[in-house]
Order: structure tokens, then sequence, then C-alpha cells
């Protein structure tokens, strides 16, 4: 079992003040795999007192300076990039090539996009040929920064490199139950040659470490991806110190597939569903299907799930791992047996475990059909590999219903009509609408309307976030 009891503060990896073991659990097989500490509030101020005092001098930085050491670091990490895939897979499950090729490949990306976007970036600009006035971006000061598991480096890769780039410093505090590929990033960053207390790393949990994060007086942001139910917590203790809060939070996409949408499109909505084991934000679990091809597509997507394989993480192939805990697998099942006690037709998958797999938090994928908006399994983010399918008869209609959700995060739809597509996408109240499967590009623009969240993650949207912008006045006389 690794010991991953230390924090990384002010430069170097420290005991805790207070120590609180805490076991890491493969949810391959239940057993622990590693232990951390979660961290006190004396720990959180210490690390706090060393963001702030290299607050002084790292923002002073240069661009160039900074652009050295990132490109530095996602040197180190495409050196390392084989144990970030190891201990992703490990902390939450996921099959190796999709950690591989997915979760581990998102970090590379958003590092190398950030070196870009702050190549570009010009941190001062006068204001208008006619104006007096000059503008400039100014980095916010002290950053909390707290990650999920379900998409640990992607999410840490998302605040920490714009944190870097616009010279902030900052405390992470990822997640408690998959925190092993944070402690990696912090051993890439220190391997880099950052100055010491520009990053910091205290691992804790929502209730100690997060609410001291995001009521402390010295942090000027917070910024967290997790759950709407911890994102009103966060903005609640962030409220006396009116700092900034950066939130994307849950979601409960809808994917309209119209009768004039490409051949595989309900084949494709449903493998989006279930990887990751139906754990993504913006995973696309309602599905609206145009009455005049409900029977076809139904037919599809139970074909489609029944072919998706629920095997370990270590297995090679294209398969979904279990799912991150058991309190998710005791949620997601819950809300299985809700559907089938509302009345929704259970078309594939259920409750039980899949066959040959007596431990660890392995669910089928599955599908309801004749599932009305109101249901709770249509309602409420399930996190799991779980798929409503619900029918329409009018585009009016299906907006209507997808609209009908107190979450705005990714929306999906798929029609061969661009005039369709174009109008269709700007009705629907998401941050994101994935058009006939395309994917976004690394880059753009990432967050939700409602309580899917607020303030945007990647490219020169994610730098912003990070900075405070100043007018002067009289600048040229």
């Amino acid at each position: 079992m690794l010991d991953k009891r230390k924090f990384y503060i002010d430069g170097e990896w420290v005991d805790p003040i207070k120590r609180n073991d805490f076991d890491v659990i493969n949810p391959c097989n239940e057993d622990p795999c590693a232990v951390i500490s979660l961290g006190s509030t004396e720990d959180t101020n210490r690390a706090v007192k060393a963001a702030k005092t290299a607050f002084e001098t790292w923002k002073e930085t240069s661009k160039e300076e900074r652009i050295k050491l990132l490109e530095k670091l996602l040197t180190i990490y495409k050196k390392r990039f084989n144990e970030m895939a190891e201990a992703i897979s490990l902390e939450m499950g996921a099959p190796m090539d999709w950690s591989n090729d997915v979760q581990t490949a998102s970090g590379r990306d958003h590092l190398d996009d950030f070196i870009l976007r702050l190549k570009n970036f010009n941190f001062e600009e006068h204001f208008d040929e006619k104006s007096n006035n000059h503008i400039c971006y100014e980095p916010i000061g002290v950053c909390g920064l707290i990650t999920p598991w379900n998409w640990p480096i992607n999410q840490i890769a998302l605040k920490v490199a714009p944190a870097f780039a616009t010279g902030c410093t900052m405390i992470l505090k990822p997640s408690e139950i998959a925190p092993i590929s944070g402690m990696l990033f912090a051993e890439m960053i220190d391997e880099a040659g950052f100055p010491k207390g520009v990053f910091n790393l205290v691992n804790g949990n929502g209730a100690g470490v997060g609410t001291d994060i995001s009521s402390h007086p010295d942090i000027d942001m917070v910024s967290f991806t997790g759950s709407t139910r911890a994102g009103k917590l966060i903005s609640k203790n962030a409220a006396d110190t009116i700092k900034r809060v950066c939130l994307e939070l849950g979601g409960k996409g809808g994917n309209i597939v119209f009768a004039d949408s490409y051949k595989d499109a309900v084949r494709d909505g449903i493998r989006n569903v279930m990887s990751n084991s139906g754990q993504s934000c913006d995973a696309p679990t309602r599905m609206l299907v145009e009455k005049s091809i409900y029977e076809r597509a139904v037919k599809e997507a139970v074909d489609e799930a029944n072919k998706i394989k629920v095997d370990q993480a270590t297995k090679k192939g294209d398969h979904i791992g279990p799912v991150i805990s058991k309190i998710q697998y005791d949620k997601i099942i819950n809300l299985i047996e809700s559907g089938i006690s509302e009345g929704a037709t259970l078309a594939a998958g259920g409750p039980e475990l899949p066959n040959g797999l007596n431990k660890g938090y392995f669910i089928k994928p599955t599908i309801f059909t004749d599932v009305t908006n109101e249901m709770r399994i249509a309602k409420e983010e399930i996190f799991g590999p779980v798929l409503s399918i619900i029918p329409f008869d009018t585009e009016d209609e299906a907006v209507k219903i997808v609209n009908d959700t107190s979450y705005g995060l990714g929306n999906y739809l798929q029609t061969d009509d661009k005039e369709k597509a174009h109008r269709v996408a700007k009705k629907l109240r998401s941050g994101c609408v994935y058009v006939n499967g395309n994917a976004a590009d690394v880059g753009t623009p990432f967050g939700g309307y409602r309580q899917s969240g607020n303030g945007r993650e990647g490219g020169v949207w994610g730098l912003t976030e990070f900075l405070e912008v100043k007018n002067v006045t009289g600048w040229k006389n």
C-alpha cells in the first residue's frame, strides 16, 4: 500500500501537523491502495501563508519566465505520462486504455494549450486610439483549487496551469478519494523548479480543508469542480470575504435525436453516457428521441448497452470499470431502483452486479425507457452508467423537455439539417451544445448555466478567471 501522508507546502514534502490517516480505496477490489492524511486548519494556514508570501515575487515574474517553467512541466509530464495513467487507473478504477488515451492525455493537452494561450495573451492594452486609458490584467492573488475524483488530472490541469500562467499562487486540494494523481503532479511541479510557495498541496475532505479554503480571509479566489450541493456550501463559506468563486458543478444533459440524425447517433449516445462508467458531469443521460424512430432507437440503445463490457481496470480492451466508491455505488443503485418503482421500463442492465464480478463497485450499463421528465432518474444527476430515454413529437417539445431542469452544463443534438441544428442549439440553456457527435476542442470554454455553475475553464477564458482588470487613466500624459 502506498504511503502518501505528506503534504507539499512551501517547496517541500512535509508531515501533517496532526496525523489523521485516511485509506484510499481501489474501487475494483474494495481494498486500500494508499494511505493519506486529512489536513487540519493548521495545515491549510501553513499552505496559505506560503502562497501569500510567494505571491509578492511570483506576480512580478515575466510572461517569458512563466512560459519557460510551464514548458518544463509539460516535458516532465510527458516523461512521466505512464506513471500518471497508472495512478488514475488505480485510484478511480479507470481501465488502463481509457486512463492512458483519455484521462491522462487530457492533462497533457491542457498544459500544451495554456502555454499557447499564454504566449498570445496581452496583459496590457490601450483602450482605444481616442482614449487616454490603459487596461491592465493582473493576477487575482492566492487561489484555492478544489478538484474532483472523476476527471482528476483533467481538472487539476484546468486550474493549476492558468493559475501559474497568470502569476497567481495556489493551494490545491484534490479529492481525498482519488488523490494519487494530484500528488504525482505535485512531484512534477517540484521537479520543474517552480519557486517555493507558488504551488502547495494539502489533502483533506470537503468539511475540513475544503471549508478552510473557501472561508479563508487570505485566499482571494476559489475554483471548485464537484457537486452542486458542495458548490452551494462553498459559495456561502466564501461570502463573508467576498472572494471570487468559480464553480463547475453537476449536470443532467439532454441528447435530442431527431428522425433525420446520422446512422449511429443512438449508439454513439449510449457510448458517450457509459464512458468513464457514467461519471462525467456533462454526460447526455437523458436521450430524447423523435417518436417516428422511437422503437428503432430503443432497440439500438439496448443492443449497444448490452455490448458494453464491464471489467477490471487492469484488463486490456474496450470496456468500462467500476464507479469510484461505495457511497456512489449505493446512490446509483438506489436511483435505478427508484426508476423501476416509478414505472419506467428497465430495458437493459439493472441493480445486480455484472456476471463474474462479485467484488468491487461495478454497475451494468442500464437503460430505462418510457421515462417522463418528472421521474427521479430524469431529474437527478445519477453519475453512473444509467440512461433515460424519453420520446417527443416536435422540436419545441424537445427543447422544452431538455431545458426543464435546474442544470445547464452540456446538451447534445443530432440532425442532418444544419439550420435546425443552429436553431435548436441557440435555444438550449447550457454552457456547451454538442452537435452530431462533435467534441469540444481543447482551448474552448467549458462551464455551465444555472445550478451547473458559473465561470468558464479552458483557453483564454480560463486565464481571465484568474485575473483582475485594472483601468489606469492619464496613461499618455
